[in-house]
């Protein structure tokens, strides 16, 4: 069932919601977490990966992702995991310490989970979540793709100086951490982002030398509307 090199994310549908982790489905083989501050366009790039403006909820209000949702890719056990946002949420401070706590459970105890693709807004990398969430990664070894989204927002110039200055950053970490530029406006990344999706989700393809992430792939112009800025 899984004998193939890569995944069709167009085929990806909604599978669940999860408040916590008991919730979430048991019957996932791999699944790969996207997360990212709640301005970063993680709803917008789900969006792009998958070609359905529709499939993750995009909105004004930062921070309106407040659940673990699960996205299934094809018919195969895989999933994409759009986890909560973090930073902006305009809601009580308990409300948020507790999506913290269940973020946490997930993270240190959710077996099946492969990667994590870490978004961050590319004029605006590296900030507080994103490094707590790389020093886990480091404990963890877990890898991790940093995703510099809205691409678009920078000239080429500049866009290519912050995702080396990004990459130096990370550079202790080795090869568990790769960096890319995107857009979810002109798909600018996208065939990068399949490739490393494909090498944790696809296990044949783990021990295959992963696509160098780089910003010059526009071959794939998958064009989002997106109103999470």
């Amino acid at each position: 069932m899984l004998d193939q090199e890569s995944l069709t994310y167009t085929n990806t549908h909604f599978v669940k919601s999860a408040a916590k982790l008991s919730q979430c489905p048991m019957d996932v083989l791999r699944e790969v977490a996207f997360a990212g501050r709640s301005n970063a366009g993680k709803s917008s790039a789900l969006n792009t990966l998958t070609g359905n403006k529709k499939l993750a909820r995009t909105s004004k209000t930062p921070g309106r992702t407040q659940l673990i949702n699960y996205f299934q890719v094809g018919e195969a056990p895989l999933c994409l995991v759009d986890l909560p946002g973090y930073g902006f949420a305009k809601v009580p401070v308990a409300k948020k310490n507790e999506w913290q706590k269940e973020l946490g459970n997930y993270l240190e105890k959710r077996d099946v989970l492969v990667g994590l693709v870490l978004l961050m807004d590319i004029r605006h990398p590296l900030k507080e979540f994103d490094n707590s969430m790389l020093d886990w990664a480091r404990e963890k070894q877990m890898p991790v793709h940093i995703l510099l989204t809205k691409a678009d927002k920078l000239k080429r110039g500049p866009a290519q100086n912050t995702m080396l200055q990004v990459k130096k950053a990370v550079k202790d970490l080795g090869d568990l951490v790769t960096v890319q530029t995107f857009s979810s406006h002109n798909g600018e990344g996208l065939k990068i982002l399949h490739k490393r999706l494909n090498s944790w989700l696809l296990p044949q393809d783990s021990d295959a030398e992963a696509a160098p992430a780089n910003a010059g792939d526009n071959t794939l112009n998958n064009t989002v509307d997106s109103n999470d800025d």
